[in-house]
């Protein structure tokens, strides 16, 4: 992966993630940086004005900083800023935040040098990831606080993760011989400028979402299978005639999913009409999460190769104070994303309380012996009370400005709450996709002898290798855990 020219996609960035040796930058990349470090200090040379490199910052933009007090000012910005509360974010978010800022700033319009661009690939080299706490950002401006946390360590301050511990920086700079950095004009701003805690989440989330997307589908014909409902409602025909690409997906896989299943010719000679919505919809309701999904992928890696500090230096006689740093652009996508992620869930709580009503041959409850044993009562509740959680999340926080700076920053995203709250619904999605493919393993019992798709069988003898039928009541809370487990660890066979 090259820093500075190449179009980065979400891929790109995880596999940077997953193997950082593969970063580096490129010659006309180095190039680029220089050449803006150049513009800078030409730019303090001159002596003529020109925000963040020899003013204040914010509403104390009109006050004028000496050339001989530039680097205290960049300084400052960065230890002032500095001001993050609530627990560090995860160490994979603050790793992506400095894949996203590198790349950013390697496109040579933030005059920040080579020597500090450098030194953050070789962190992220080395594993020395910052501590970056997750509250204090309102999104413009560019998320301020969190990244001045994750460049505190540039200066030999602040935290890094060591062994799964925040350590002090100093102590870990001492053991890989590395001295802190001194930063000259313009650095400290292009540094803390832009939208990178946002940006991570978005990425990060961005690549749960699609696996979880992916395997909604899967859970959902596991539940038809169960329920033995009809597969009509996912054929071409009726999607041609309508045909949103979310949609049309979902309709196509459900068909991929139940190809050859016994269970469902059960429906050719049954009295009932058609399905309740949560098992005729799926394409419908699934598709429009998965449009969803794309929209915020397409702004994202937009975002990704994107230049969101201010100002930008485009030569030593020109530089733009913009709003390249404002986080609207990533915060109403995310939070529509969000929308998208909880309705899965809303979906699949349904088809779950489906499963246990005792219909259509299966036994209430989805056990022989209810009344003595309360059978899979209680995990819906589980489901229900996540399923509500996450609508409760789904307050727009893009909706929403307190002015900042005095009034200089009137109005702000508060994208990174949209990116936090997105993650934070897909956690519990995780759960409640678990407590279905629990439901629909156990209700595939009552369907035996009669042969599942393959899909669906291999998903139930995953299932079966963690979690055994329900004969009577046990410490099924256990159960529901370990099938989450197999979902975040990806072992479902999704497509």
């Amino acid at each position: 992966m090259i820093y500075g020219v190449d179009h980065f996609t979400i891929s790109d960035a995880m596999e940077i993630s997953a193997n950082p040796d593969k970063a580096k930058l490129n010659k006309e990349s180095k190039e680029k940086i220089l050449r803006s470090q150049k513009n800078v200090q030409q730019i303090v040379e001159s002596d003529r004005t020109v925000y963040g490199i020899n003013t204040g910052f914010g509403p104390l933009c009109d006050v004028k900083i000496s050339e001989e007090e530039t680097t205290l000012l960049q300084h400052n910005l960065i230890i002032s800023h500095a001001v993050g509360v609530g627990k560090p974010i995860a160490k994979e978010l603050s790793k992506m935040m400095m894949i996203a800022k590198i790349h950013a700033l390697s496109k040579g319009f933030s005059g920040v040098s080579l020597e500090v661009i450098e030194r953050m690939i070789l962190m992220l080299k080395k594993d020395i990831i910052p501590v970056v706490p997750e509250q204090g950002s309102v999104g413009a401006s560019g998320d301020l606080a969190p990244l001045a946390h994750l460049v505190l360590p540039l200066l030999g301050l602040g935290k890094v993760w060591d062994n799964g511990e925040p350590a002090n920086t100093a102590e870990i700079l001492a053991k890989h011989n590395l001295d802190p950095l001194i930063l000259g004009p313009k650095e400290g701003l292009g540094l803390i400028n832009g939208t990178q805690f946002i940006l991570a989440h978005a990425i990060l989330g961005l690549n749960k979402f699609e696996y979880i997307l992916d395997l909604a589908d899967l859970t959902a014909a596991m539940s038809l299978e169960a329920y033995r409902g009809s597969a009509s409602p996912f054929r071409k025909e009726l999607h041609e005639i309508r045909p949103f690409a979310g949609s049309k997906k979902v309709a196509a896989r459900m068909l991929k999913f139940l190809k050859n299943s016994e269970n469902l010719h059960a429906h050719e000679f049954c009295d009932r009409v058609q399905d309740p919505y949560s098992m005729r919809c799926v394409p419908q309701v699934h598709g429009a999460s998965r449009n969803a999904f794309e929209h915020l992928k397409n702004l994202a890696e937009t975002e990704l190769n994107s230049v969101t500090d201010n100002p930008i230096v485009l030569s030593a006689e020109e530089s733009i104070s913009g709003g390249n740093f404002h986080g609207q652009l990533l915060a109403l996508p995310l939070d529509y994303a969000t929308f998208a992620a909880a309705e899965l869930g809303n979906i699949s709580d349904r088809r779950s309380y489906l499963l246990l009503e005792g219909k259509f041959g299966l036994p209430r409850l989805l056990t022989e012996s209810s009344g003595l044993n309360s059978g899979f009562m209680i995990p819906q509740y589980t489901s229900a009370a996540l399923v509500t959680e996450n609508k409760t999340l789904c307050f727009p926080a893009s909706a929403d400005s307190i002015p900042t700076s005095l009034g200089q920053e009137d109005h702000v995203s508060m994208g990174s709450i949209s990116g936090r709250k997105f993650n934070q619904v897909l956690g519990n999605l995780e759960n409640i996709l678990a407590v279905e493919l629990m439901f629909g393993a156990q209700g595939l019992e009552f369907r035996r002898p009669a042969k599942c798709s393959k899909y669906v069988e291999s998903a139930y003898d995953l299932i079966r290798t963690k979690v055994a039928k329900l004969e009577d009541d046990r410490l099924i809370g256990e159960d529901i855990l370990a099938i989450a487990e197999l979902i975040r660890a990806r072992k479902f066979e999704v497509n």
